[in-house]
């Protein structure tokens, strides 16, 4: 049986300090890693299913006009303890998966192979994991490294909300004038797909139709094993248009 607690990493990131935790759950008798960015939890490995269901259902609503002969080149914001980059090469179509996580300490716990869940990742030759700030690279509208220009989809999951940012400098992209900017790096029937904490929201779900053509708000249940009972986050789908060809 494991240890009930080891910190497997720790280090000074210019977003705070941040660490790798392992401990064994006691009502479930199973290792949970988990990721604490200062007093902050960021996220656990014992509560998956909405990042998995961020890539499901994000590749999912690729529309017909977003990919050459069903091959995807998309992007995560966000690398984390990887299940929703992992969930994303499970899906065939994708033809290539760059990973844009701001911090450096995160990239190296795949890089080393800490997470056994998602070790995958780092060798499939798919993947690229880019060291950059997502929010920096989407404003500034050159491109995600490596990635082509144009992507089939994006899919985020940096902060708690669309009004909850752990960074105050990743408030513009929440707004029409990022989200569009965002938008221009899709192909037509392209996605955007992003994670958030709390149920959906009206107010936010409205701000992205104003942006893409067809928007979806879901929101993803699970069971809760601390609590006895179910939890939900949310995630957010947005489509661009897809263009049509016209005969004459």
């Amino acid at each position: 049986m494991s240890r009930r607690f080891e910190e497997i990493d720790w280090q000074q990131t210019p977003m705070g300090e941040i660490s790798l935790r392992r401990r064994l759950e006691p009502s479930l008798l199973v290792d949970v890693y988990e990721v604490k960015l200062g007093e902050e939890f960021l996220m656990s490995s014992l509560f998956t299913v909405a990042e998995v269901e961020l890539a499901r259902l994000g590749l999912a609503a690729v529309g017909e006009g977003g990919g050459d002969d069903e091959s995807l080149d998309v992007v995560v914001g966000g690398l984390g303890l990887g299940y929703t980059a992992v969930a994303a090469l499970e899906d065939a179509r994708v033809r290539s998966l760059t990973v844009v996580e701001a911090l450096g300490p995160v990239i190296s716990w795949h890089e080393r192979q800490l997470l056994p869940d998602t070790a995958s990742l780092t060798v499939d030759p798919r993947t690229t994991l880019l060291e950059g700030d997502f929010f920096a690279l989407a404003r500034q509208g050159q491109g995600f490294g490596d990635a082509p220009a144009l992507l089939h989809a994006v899919l985020l999951d940096v902060d708690h909300t669309p009004h909850h940012v752990l960074h105050p400098s990743h408030a513009d992209l929440y707004t029409r004038d990022g989200l569009s900017r965002l938008a221009a790096t899709l192909h037509p029937g392209g996605v955007f797909a992003l994670w958030s904490d709390d149920p959906p929201e009206d107010a936010f779900t409205a701000l992205l139709s104003e942006v893409f053509a067809d928007v979806a708000a879901h929101e993803v249940s699970f069971a809760n094993p601390l609590t006895g009972g179910t939890s939900s986050n949310s995630v957010y789908v947005a489509t661009t248009a897809v263009e049509r060809q016209t005969t004459g």
